[in-house]
Formats: structure tokens, C-alpha cells, sequence
């Protein structure tokens, strides 16, 4: 071989294991950062944590208290002073108070049944204190305080409701989706979601609607189908758009509705998908595309109750972007949504 070869290849080595060192020393900045933003995340959600523990362990059992969970605060608070709060896509409720202490799991005492407790956590945050309760399922709470004492009952939906379903606005925040001429996925999906839910807001019939967001916000896949799964929804839908395969826009157009293949019940997610496909198309006055089979989709997979992925139309079509964009169009998506949920409910769901 050349000298000027040999010596040639001996540089460019030189030069590449120079280049995968540097690489190297800047995996830990990656990953610290990370870690960091996900320590500014929790600190931001419930304050420093000071401890996590079983419920079994704090949660003094007390038949007297009828499945009741009493949760010992400060004697001299007053019922506005306590702040709660129901955060149905975690399961997780949280309970802010003034004066909270660094010992307060050794002050204070939680009584009654942890049957419903998955976890629980206390935080400091400022002066507040703050409990984090992290339950097993979704429940309402009925709540009452007494000087000394928070009493809460978790009460399933089902007790309440005559039927239950969960909406998903597809993405959120940092996941925009499908982008086009600076309009976002993600952006669509909510605006019909918050169309929808008006929609529901002023229903006369005694539903029960949890959604996975509201907000730009980006909820988990997993948190997205466990509101579902956990709330023990009737009717599971989420809402979607569509774009060509190549990301270009085509003159492809209308609604597409996914379903499980493997919900072979009588009242099954591809009868659900169809009922859905028929109202959202009619009401959006859009291309009937068909349904398509969605156990590849994560959401649909492992969704234990019947769901319906809805894509509402194209993003890759001009026509249709103006159309998915437009708040007439979007009220009208939500109409069709909103009729489909009713008429599955007709049917037995």
C-alpha cells in the first residue's frame, strides 16, 4: 500500500476517535439535563418531595369511618384554607394546606381504609403543605372538613353517571403532529375537543365526560388510555387528523375512523368506529374513507374499553386544512363526534 496512504488513513482515525470522545464526554450533560428538567417538573407539580410511603404503612385502618379516609391537618385551618384538587389523568389527588411541616407524616395522622390508595406522597412546597394521593382508579371525591380532619369518600363514576366516556385531543405541546402551512395538529384536535365539550357542558342527560387535556398540554399515551381503562369508560374516543403518506399534499381527502380488531364483544370498538365514521362525515360533510384496522396504534391496543381513534380529515389536502382551520367547520366535526357518542349510548354502550 502507498506510504501517502498509510499515512492518510492514519490521520482520519486520529481524527474520528477524536470526534467519538467528544460525543462521549456529552452524554452526561444530555442526560443530566434531563433529569434535571424532570426534577423541575415534579417540583413544579407538588414542591419538594419529603416522603413517599406504602398507604399501608401511614394509613391507620378505622372500620368506624365506613371506607372514609379522615387525613389529620393542622387544628387551627379553616375549610378555605384547604385547597384539593382531582387530577383525573394521573389519578391522583392533591391536597394543599398553610403551615405544613417537614415531620407532618410523624404529627399528623391518616385514618380509615387505603383500599384505594396506590400511593402516597408528602411535599413541601414554600410554607404549604402538599399530600399526594395516588389512587388505584378514577374516582369523584365528596369531601368534608371538620376542625382537624379532611374526610374524603371516593366514589366511583358509574354511581353518579349513567354512562361515562373519555375524549383524547391527539398530541400536545412539544408534539404538534402533523404541521402544515404553520397550522398544528395538535392544535385542531383541542379546538374540536373544547367544541365538543361545550357541546356536552350544555347535554341535559346525565353523562360523565373526562378529557385527557383541555390544554396544550402532552398527557402520556399510557396516561391517555389508562383515563379510559380506569374510569371504566363506556365509550372511548380520540380525535385526530390525517395526512398523506409522504407528507405532501395530495388531493386525498375526508374521515377515517381506527378500531381494535381484537374487541370481538358484541358492542365492540369496530362497531363503535363505524358509528362514529358514518355521523363524522355526514356532520363534517366529508369523504367516507372507511375504517382501518388500529392494534398497531398503542392507544387502541390497550384500551380495555371500546374505542375510536377519529381522523377528521386531511391536513395534506388544501381544501380540507381551510376546512379543519375554520371554527365552523370544527363546531361542525364536534357535532358529528358529539351525535356519535349519543346514538353508541342508543345502541347498548
Amino acid at each position: 500500500m502507498d506510504e501517502r496512504v498509510l499515512k492518510w488513513i492514519t490521520i482520519m482515525m486520529s481524527v474520528l476517535t477524536v470526534v467519538v470522545l467528544i460525543g462521549l464526554q456529552g452524554f452526561p450533560d444530555l442526560h443530566a439535563k434531563a433529569v434535571m428538567a424532570a426534577e423541575q417538573q415534579e417540583e413544579l407539580k407538588g414542591g419538594s418531595l419529603i416522603a413517599t410511603a406504602a398507604p399501608a404503612q401511614i394509613v391507620k385502618e378505622d372500620e368506624t369511618l365506613h371506607a372514609q379516609l379522615k387525613i389529620g391537618l393542622p387544628a387551627e385551618l379553616k375549610k378555605e384554607d384547604v385547597q384539593i384538587e382531582n387530577d383525573y389523568v394521573t389519578q391522583t389527588v392533591y391536597i394543599r394546606f398553610p403551615g405544613g411541616t417537614e415531620d407532618y407524616f410523624q404529627k399528623y395522622k391518616i385514618r380509615g381504609s387505603s383500599d384505594h390508595i396506590a400511593s402516597l406522597s408528602y411535599y413541601k412546597d414554600g410554607e404549604d403543605g402538599v399530600i399526594a394521593l395516588t389512587l388505584d382508579k378514577v374516582y369523584e371525591l365528596s369531601q368534608k372538613y371538620r376542625k382537624g380532619g379532611l374526610y374524603l369518600d371516593f366514589i366511583d363514576p358509574h354511581d353518579i353517571y349513567d354512562k361515562v366516556v373519555v375524549i383524547d385531543a391527539g398530541h400536545g405541546s412539544r408534539a404538534a403532529g402533523a404541521v402544515k402551512l404553520g397550522v398544528s395538529e395538535k392544535d385542531i384536535d383541542l379546538d374540536i375537543l373544547l367544541q365538543l365539550k361545550k357541546l356536552f357542558d350544555a347535554c341535559p342527560d346525565n353523562i360523565g365526560v373526562y378529557y385527557t387535556r383541555t390544554a396544550d398540554t402532552n398527557p402520556t399515551l399510557d396516561q391517555r388510555v389508562q383515563l379510559a381503562n380506569k374510569a371504566d369508560a363506556d365509550i372511548f374516543i380520540s380525535i385526530h387528523n390525517n395526512s398523506s403518506a409522504t407528507g405532501n399534499f395530495t388531493q386525498t381527502s375526508g374521515t377515517q375512523v381506527m378500531y381494535s380488531e381484537s374487541d370481538d364483544s358484541e358492542l365492540s370498538s369496530k362497531k363503535l368506529a363505524k358509528i362514529c365514521l358514518n355521523a363524522v362525515s355526514k356532520s363534517f360533510d366529508s369523504y367516507n374513507r372507511g375504517l382501518l384496522e388500529g392494534d398497531n396504534i398503542y392507544i387502541i391496543r390497550t384500551s380495555k374499553v371500546p374505542v375510536a381513534l377519529i381522523e377528521v380529515g386531511f391536513m395534506t389536502n388544501y381544501d380540507e386544512l381551510d376546512k379543519l382551520k375554520s371554527p365552523k367547520y370544527q363546531k361542525k366535526a364536534a357535532q358529528g363526534i358529539y351525535n356519535a357518542i349519543m346514538e353508541a349510548f342508543e345502541e347498548g354502550y
